[in-house]
């Protein structure tokens, strides 16, 4: 088409003509006219890089949506660009940005524009262009170091999507030596050019350290300047630091309208953050719905963390239809992109039969894969498996190891349970002071099993001097989150005035709350009350259900004082006997001078 080739001449002055970009858009929009489809995808080219024309990403993607119907080479390279990275007010979608580089392969000549552009003429934009292309091996074959040699050439003539790329690639030492430094220097230079990318990465390396001092507050600046263009990047590091407070003070309100911009671009980051804003109530009022329907939108663009908190929606019916074989669907695909949590919960899915048959020997092998990379929850689920023969051989002292591991990254669970380990010699020599200080610091972080068992300690000077009043403290820190044993043993010292002062109904209500949680020993402690009218009314009827609920479940103690409390009661004189029925004997199991009728 002969307008087409006056539009390159122009563009790229070939031929001895003087170059003038905005003639070449002329000569495009003629070729198009005729229906050129390569002058459309070339239109959409100009309109990114304001060649002849003022930049307008919209207007450049419309042009590459329509050209990429036939299949232009071109058009479709643009489109698996912009959908992969997204710019101001184009979405972002990494799924059609993979379907878009498979297109590419479709047209053999789909780079022969690029390539000549940047070959023959050198032309910058061209040069930036094919070093993306070779970057994530679009129409062609991944080459580190030739996407970096055409960055560079790109960045030497001054061009502010060059310089910023190739201060990525010094940056994390992409197809050259990493040098913090020199990336900040490109960074910078891309910036002065208005390239917010460039903006958003010079606010990632104040937030870092990266090539230049820490800077927190010079960070947020950065990020703000990048955000209010359009980068998703930027709003979605913008929110980020109004969420935790960081360079700015904290407000969840502002964090979620800089991620809902930023996911509304289709930023998997942001959309992965406004779901758990939505899921939680940061910023906003808590909606289950709102929350798995971010992750999902971010999961299926392949972002592992989404992946893993949308399978544990599936898991436990959060905001979506409970079901657990898709749970474990999402967090296979989210272990493939090597996801530790998704490690984690795929094991702990294979010891409990969750969505999946019980294998314990893979449930062991997924908590290897995650405690392997430090993630704490790994370490404590590995450490129980080698405690209790779980997949693997019993080893106590492999479970210590990973025990500590666990506890040494501030894990309260772990820390309780190396606690225990000291207490009793389990792996480790007995040390009951080392035990105490793990389960101080659990403790502190509010676990009400390390709260009870240093109450405990303190209770019987295991590890520190007896002191009952510090062990009624800890107790009671455990038995306000309901913890059944803590119930039980603060109800212990109420009822006796050790550390604390003697009130026998309120133990009574201690021992009541704890045996309704199916606690055996409180559920003896109960009867015993019942029995003697300590704290409540004698009722030998309730004592009787009391005792055999302990009995039961294999207390001895209540045992015997049940069949006392029953010989007893076919002894005494009709009436001292409490109102109780044969049937009421009957259903105890136990019917003087009668034996159980048999199954």
């Amino acid at each position: 088409m002969e307008y087409f080739e006056k539009g390159n001449r122009y563009l790229f002055g070939r031929q001895g003509t003087s170059i003038d970009t905005k003639m070449a858009v002329y000569y495009y929009k003629k070729a198009m006219s005729y229906h050129h489809v390569e002058s459309k995808g070339v239109l959409g080219f100009c309109y990114e890089f304001g060649l002849g024309v003022d930049r307008d990403f919209v207007v450049a993607e419309s042009y590459y949506l329509s050209a990429s119907k036939s299949y232009d080479g071109l058009s479709m390279a643009r489109l698996a660009f912009l959908r992969k990275y997204g710019r101001p007010f184009v979405k972002i979608d990494r799924v059609e940005a993979e379907e878009w580089t498979e297109r590419v392969k479709m047209n053999k000549k789909s780079m022969d524009w690029i390539i000549e552009g940047a070959t023959v003429d050198k032309h910058a934009c061209c040069q930036y262009v094919l070093g993306v292309c070779y970057h994530d091996g679009v129409g062609l074959l991944k080459d580190e170091i030739k996407a970096f040699c055409w960055y560079k050439a790109s960045a030497d003539q001054g061009n502010p999507r060059g310089q910023g790329i190739l201060g990525y690639c010094f940056g994390e030492g992409f197809g050259t030596k990493k040098d913090e430094s020199e990336a900040m220097r490109w960074y910078r230079l891309a910036a002065a050019q208005g390239e917010t990318v460039a903006i958003y990465n010079v606010g990632y390396c104040y937030e870092d350290g990266i090539g230049v001092e820490k800077n927190l507050t010079e960070a947020v600046k950065w990020y703000t300047v990048s955000a209010e263009q359009g980068n998703a990047f930027a709003q979605n590091s913008l929110g980020y630091c109004f969420e935790d407070g960081i360079g700015v003070a904290q407000d969840f309100k502002l964090a979620t309208l800089w991620y809902k911009k930023s996911a509304k671009q289709g930023y998997p980051w942001a959309e992965c953050n406004l779901g758990y804003c939505y899921q939680n109530g940061i910023g906003v009022d808590k909606d289950d719905q709102l929350g798995a329907y971010w992750y999902k939108k971010a999961a299926l663009q392949g972002h592992a963390r989404a992946q893993h908190n949308l399978g544990f929606c599936c898991q436990n019916g959060i905001g979506v239809t409970k079901d657990e074989q898709e749970a474990v669907k999402w967090y296979r695909r989210s272990a493939e992109r090597e996801n530790i949590f998704a490690y984690h919960s795929l094991g702990y899915c294979y010891q409990n039969g969750i969505g999946v048959e019980v294998n314990e020997q893979e449930a062991v092998f997924w908590y290897y894969l995650s405690a392997e990379e430090n993630h704490a929850p790994a370490q404590l689920s590995l450490g129980y498996c080698y405690r209790n023969g779980i997949g693997v051989p019993k080893n106590e002292q492999e479970a210590v190891k990973w025990f500590r591991q666990s506890a040494e990254q501030g894990n309260a669970l772990a820390q309780n349970s190396l606690g225990f380990c000291y207490e009793e010699g389990l792996g480790v020599k007995n040390d009951c002071a080392r035990a105490v200080y793990w389960y101080h610091k659990s403790a502190r972080q509010n676990n009400p099993w390390a709260q009870c068992n240093l109450g405990f300690c303190y209770a019987n000077g295991i590890g520190v001097e007896q002191d009952n009043a510090r062990a009624c403290h800890w107790y009671k820190q455990a038995a306000s989150q309901n913890h059944a044993r803590a119930l039980d043993k603060l109800a212990i010292h109420m009822q006796n005035g050790l550390g604390i002062e003697k009130d026998l109904e309120m133990a009574f209500q201690l021992f009541l709350r704890a045996a309704q949680q199916d606690h055996v020993v409180a559920q003896y402690h109960l009867a015993n009350c019942y029995e003697k009218g300590l704290g409540i009314s004698i009722d030998l009827r309730q004592a009787t259900v009391w005792f055999e609920k302990a009995a039961m479940a294999g207390c001895r103690s209540s045992h015997e004082r049940l069949r006392r409390l029953l010989v007893r009661a076919c002894l005494v004189s009709p009436g001292s006997l409490p109102t109780m029925s044969d049937d009421d004997l009957m259903c105890s199991g136990f019917i003087c001078g009668h034996s159980a009728p048999a199954a």
